[in-house]
């Protein structure tokens, strides 16, 4: 039986897990698989930096193609995978073709979810953010005085809402919910993000849903509202969420529940398959969740090659995110799940504050809106498992480094 392991997924996590593997001196045979004809790269910079053009995607690439060939890892561009064959260990390739493994890693990532072709989601001009095709095809709709409509208001959506009006173009947001960030934030980080937005000449609407596109010759021209409204628009980013990529799974008779499900080593119910990053349920304090983030994706792989290397240390995730809008940094250290009470604290500089997240007398998790030292302090905490007293951190004259001392 071959030793060989195949990655499905060439993004974040499949290129961490064979270079980690690599870098520990495992020379096992490697096969990436990638459904995109590029090598793999850096997803963040494409909705902003590569979007602004103020980087090309060369510098967006994890390695050079003479990287793959001296580590001996064979990457195959342009190839998605149809099927698994867990009986007699094979991936089967959309052109009919087999590739045998000795161990699979699934790092299929999630996909963007569309709008229905019912109210307009397949007019032209709709569009979703993930990849290099989607930034591809935004660069040349994304003009001055174009009118733009985000659908979602998530960090996707506010985040492509920063890069719109840097280009100039008329930008109006729309949240289902009664308030934006309502799934993944605190009302307090809310609030000060659509300040910041609304000062950049944002228009936000909360509470107001979609109720169809309208086009004209295929082409996306107006938007109606749920309240009535309808509003011109000349093209449409939808930001309402990912799905994640477990179908292969799902039909290969593997544990999926939102994704796939897998143990704190990454393997799912399949001992010779595991799976990581946006597509991978894992336990969290008692509750089954994915942690979409790029720091999760880097180090769930790299907790999986140093199992597949010998090593029995369990992966605990210590989870961290971040968004770049305009001039404002948001880091955030933990993850709130769970909380009960925030307490929000000043910042040092003007237009800087952090939100401190609690479930009981425990800190969970820190927001930080321009404030640094409020991030590495609160995540300084949470890696070592303590908390901190709400009214010290509420008190913008308590030093924060007394917390760490």
């Amino acid at each position: 039986m071959t030793e060989r392991l195949v990655i499905v997924g060439a993004g974040q996590a499949g290129f961490a897990l064979a270079a980690k593997l690599r870098a520990l001196k495992d020379d096992r045979p490697i096969m990436l698989l990638g459904a995109e004809p590029v090598l793999p790269y850096q997803r963040p910079p494409l909705s902003k930096k590569y979007l602004l053009g103020e980087m090309t995607f060369d510098r967006l690439m994890f390695r050079p193609e003479t990287w793959f060939a001296e580590n001996e890892v064979d990457i195959r561009l342009s190839t998605p995978v149809e099927a698994i064959d867990r009986e007699k260990r094979v991936v089967k390739l959309f052109d009919g073709s087999d590739i045998a493994y000795g161990t699979l890693a699934l790092a299929t990532g999630a996909t963007p979810r569309r709008l229905p072709a019912a109210i307009g989601g397949d007019l032209d001009g709709v569009y979703t953010v993930r990849d290099k095709a989607d930034a591809d095809r935004l660069t040349t709709e994304m003009k001055p005085g174009h009118k733009l409509l985000i659908i979602g208001g998530g960090y996707i959506g506010l985040e492509a809402a920063a890069v719109a009006r840097k280009l100039g173009l008329d930008v109006t947001l729309i949240e289902m919910a009664d308030r934006i960030l309502a799934r993944v934030a605190a009302r307090e980080t809310a609030d000060a993000i659509r300040a910041i937005h609304e000062r950049e000449g944002v228009r936000i609407h909360e509470k107001t849903g979609l109720t169809r596109l309208m086009g004209e010759e295929g082409r996306v021209r107006a938007a109606e509202l749920a309240d009535g409204r309808v509003i011109d628009v000349d093209m449409v980013i939808v930001g309402i969420g990912v799905s994640p990529n477990d179908r292969l799974a799902a039909d290969a008779g593997l544990e999926v529940q939102n994704g796939i499900v897998v143990d704190s080593f990454g393997r799912t119910s399949d001992p010779a398959i595991f799976a990581m990053g946006d597509c991978a349920v894992q336990t969290w304090k008692g509750e089954q969740v994915r942690l979409e983030s790029v720091q999760n994706a880097v180090d769930q792989a790299e907790a999986v090659a140093a199992t597949m290397a010998g090593s029995s240390e369990p992966y605990r995730p210590k989870p961290w995110f971040w968004s770049d809008q305009y001039d404002v940094k948001l880091q955030i250290a933990g993850f709130n799940l769970g909380y009960d009470r925030t307490v929000l604290r000043p910042g040092a500089r003007e237009g800087s504050l952090s939100i401190w997240y609690f479930q009981g007398d425990a800190l969970i998790a820190v927001d930080a809106i321009n404030d640094a030292k409020a991030y590495v302090t609160g995540k300084k905490l949470l890696d070592l498992g303590r908390s901190a007293d709400p009214v010290m951190i509420e008190d913008p004259a308590f030093d924060l480094k007394g917390l760490i001392a």
